[in-house]
């Protein structure tokens, strides 16, 4: 929680938050002290406007609409659109949530897993959950600044001039510039990745050029 900027963790019945607690918490261990407690999984969700059940198993027909589920991804990039307190509901380690507690809940939330285990460890996936909310609210926006249409033309033409510098086959050369657009397309560069990029072609082209005018002199 403490890693991607949750602070109020809600417990139903927990066990008693002992030393070992707090040693497993490291740096977090004031998350514990503010902790509330509560005697019921009703109490808990009373002052919280939006539920998320968290679970692995759903159903597979839409007709049964208890575990119809949303996935991880979509949903920590629409989550942002709901107004006042959410709450995210993590079942017990042993046998998750009962179905009158996903009942209780707006939506039903599942981490897609393999087939072949389903089940995640709940700090694992509670982990993977926050993270995802934390990259989509907190860090994705300022992550990076991609490059825009004026940059992409400039770095293009830029690579065409020094296709042309080192004498690059004319049959190849279509080819090698549409894969060279495609390999930036998938890359998606920053704007410091891309005055990077310039400098290291701008200084290469000059480079190729001084040689090339020593060479006639």
């Amino acid at each position: 929680m403490a890693n991607f900027n949750f602070n109020r963790l809600y417990l139903v019945n927990p066990c008693k938050l002992d030393d070992d607690c707090y040693a497993r918490a490291k740096h977090a261990f004031k998350i514990i002290d503010d902790a509330e407690i509560f005697p019921s999984f009703k109490e808990a969700v009373d002052d919280l406007d939006y539920l998320v059940a968290t679970s692995s198993i759903d159903y597979k027909k839409d007709k049964k609409h208890l575990r119809n589920p949303v996935f991880l991804d979509s949903f920590a990039e629409k989550i942002f659109e709901i107004n006042g307190k959410i709450g995210l509901v993590f079942g017990r380690e042993d046998y998750g949530l009962y179905n009158e507690e996903i009942a209780e809940c707006d939506i039903m939330l599942r981490i897609p897993t393999s087939e072949s285990y389903l089940s995640l460890n709940l700090s694992h996936a509670v982990s993977l959950v926050l993270y995802s909310l934390f990259i989509n609210k907190d860090f994705k926006p300022k992550l990076r600044r991609n490059i825009g249409k004026t940059e992409k033309e400039k770095l293009f033409g830029f690579f065409s001039e020094l296709l042309d510098e080192i004498d690059y086959p004319e049959h190849k050369k279509d080819k090698t510039q549409v894969m060279f657009k495609r390999v930036m397309g998938r890359a998606m560069p920053s704007k410091w990745e891309y005055h990077t990029l310039m400098g290291v072609l701008s200084k290469t082209l000059n480079k190729i050029e001084n040689n090339s005018k020593q060479k006639k002199k």
